[in-house]
């Protein structure tokens, strides 16, 4: 997701997702939330008094829900009840989407990164891969030279877990990459929706 510094330069990529991967647990607390339209106070009571996501800290607990709650809202209330209520592949596939659309750091490893290694028949993906795409990245969006090296770390592992908890590596150790299927609840709502580049980047392997 593209936002904007206080100078109105367009940031594409953000490092915010260090909070956590696809929270697949506390992501379907979320959008229960999200569904019954908490308010202000209810969310407060949901997240701090009741720690509903069992964090050790409230500040753990808020930034893990800020980000969750972040994502989820980029999208429509028909992909909170697939997240609440569907199986566990399809809860994941549509947490994946969820993030490719908040962060294009996911979205554009996938697209090209992934996928170039998919269509070239490389059988994994590695450090290297990730250090030459930040490269990339950079050069389209120069304030990624601005994170430290320990951001750049945790956003690896970030991604790599991301990829691993939505099967496209079989391990964020081995970085074998597997071939992912969209399921068709999750092709249906992004095609109903037109999101074309999520839709497009979850391809990766098809």
């Amino acid at each position: 997701m593209a936002v904007q510094n206080k100078n109105n330069r367009t940031k594409n990529y953000t490092g915010d997702i260090v909070a956590g991967s696809l929270l697949i647990t506390e992501s379907r607390k979320i959008a229960q939330l999200l569904l019954n339209k908490v308010n202000d106070d209810q969310w407060h009571q949901a997240i701090i008094v009741d720690n509903v996501l069992q964090k050790r800290s409230p500040i753990a607990a808020k930034r893990q829900a800020q980000l969750i709650k972040n994502r989820l809202t980029l999208m429509k209330p028909d992909l909170w009840e697939l997240i609440c209520k569907g199986n566990n592949d399809v809860s994941v596939q549509a947490l994946l989407s969820a993030a490719i659309k908040y962060s294009r750091l996911v979205g554009d490893f996938l697209d090209q990164v992934v996928r170039e290694h998919w269509r070239t028949f490389k059988p994994a993906i590695s450090v290297k891969d990730w250090k030459y795409f930040i490269e990339i990245c950079a050069q389209s969006d120069p304030h990624v030279l601005e994170w430290t090296e320990s951001t750049y770390a945790k956003l690896k592992q970030v991604v790599f877990r991301i990829l691993a908890e939505s099967h496209y590596i079989n391990s964020t150790r081995s970085g074998q990459i597997q071939p992912v299927i969209i399921l068709p609840e999750i092709r249906k709502y992004l095609t109903s929706h037109s999101e074309w580049y999520v839709l497009r980047c979850m391809q990766a392997t098809q």
